[in-house]
């Protein structure tokens, strides 16, 4: 093919396709080859340096001794470091004292965010908006109190509230009729007399509380006596998406109901609790991620 090179003293291989296109064979550019055998210089510049080539079980360790973790380590002394006094702070003060301390504040809000990230927003949404099923927090609604002690001890303990299932307790009228008021309570109204009537007479103020709000007592302190139950009197609805059929299914299968397939689920694990792993207790969260996240939660709904 070569004698038959219909370009002569063209620097090319010979190899022509389509009566033109051939094949060069031109050196590469200088600086493409420059860059080439740079290359290859800084690859073994490199792992004689840092760990590279695999031995056995592990790689070379590399003149210099650098290693991700120990990387990764003085990153996290670091960080540490400039965390210590506050956290510090944190650990000697109250969650009240904290809220009062605008600077102390800022941070702990900061840091609680990342805690609420990890462990609270599966359930709740990731600014507190509530995801399907599962409360709200950005919202001045409480089913057992807003204060700073009420929501240490619900992240520590957990909740699991109940409410029995009256499907085979109330006839399909009354079910129907407390269904209604339900819906008439929560669109603002005060709820027809037959209504309150039969709200009673079930024992319906029993949890929900006599004026219906869920708040059984209130304590001097500003706290209150509760048991989780719903406030029937704002719009705010527990289960979504609220109305009439949302309110018949409560009522009828009830909220945490062993042997009930249609019972409504809710449940909040306790992220203060001891657990045995390898023979060592260990917790979720302790006091200090505790006390955060509950002013974090306490300022994201305005407390209560």
């Amino acid at each position: 093919m070569a004698e038959n090179n219909p370009f002569p003293g063209e620097n090319n291989t010979g190899h022509v396709w389509d009566d033109n296109l051939r094949e060069l064979a031109n050196p590469p550019p200088r600086w493409w080859m420059l860059g080439f055998w740079a290359s290859i210089l800084f690859v073994i510049t490199y792992t004689i340096l840092y760990p590279s080539w695999p031995v056995g079980q592990q790689a070379t360790p590399g003149l210099l001794g650098w290693t991700q973790i120990q990387e990764y380590e003085q990153g996290v002394a670091q960080v540490d470091a400039k965390r210590g006094p506050f956290e510090e702070q944190i650990s000697q003060m109250t969650a009240e004292e904290i809220i009062a301390d605008p600077g102390l504040l800022q941070y702990t809000l900061a840091s609680a965010k990342v805690l609420f990230g990890d462990y609270c927003s599966a359930c709740h949404g990731s600014g507190g908006q509530g995801n399907p099923g599962y409360p709200v927090l950005a919202d001045d609604d409480w089913l057992y109190g807003g204060s700073i002690t009420k929501l240490k001890e619900t992240i520590t303990n957990g909740r699991k509230g109940a409410m029995t299932a009256h499907a085979n307790i109330l006839s399909a009228e009354e079910i129907d009729a407390l269904s209604n008021w339900v819906v008439e309570m929560h669109d603002g109204s005060e709820g027809s007399a037959a209504g309150w009537e039969l709200y009673r007479a079930k024992g319906c103020n029993a949890c929900h509380g006599e004026k219906a709000n869920g708040v059984l007592a209130e304590l001097p302190g500003g706290e209150v006596v509760t048991v989780g139950a719903a406030n029937l009197t704002d719009s705010i609805w527990r289960f979504e998406p609220g109305g009439f059929e949302s309110a018949r299914h409560t009522i009828m299968y009830g909220v945490n109901q062993p042997g009930i397939p249609e019972t409504r689920d809710a449940v909040m694990p306790a992220f203060g609790s001891v657990a045995k792993v390898d023979d060592v207790e260990v917790r979720k969260l302790d006091d200090q991620d505790i006390k955060k996240l509950a002013i974090y939660v306490h300022q994201l709904g305005g407390g209560g």
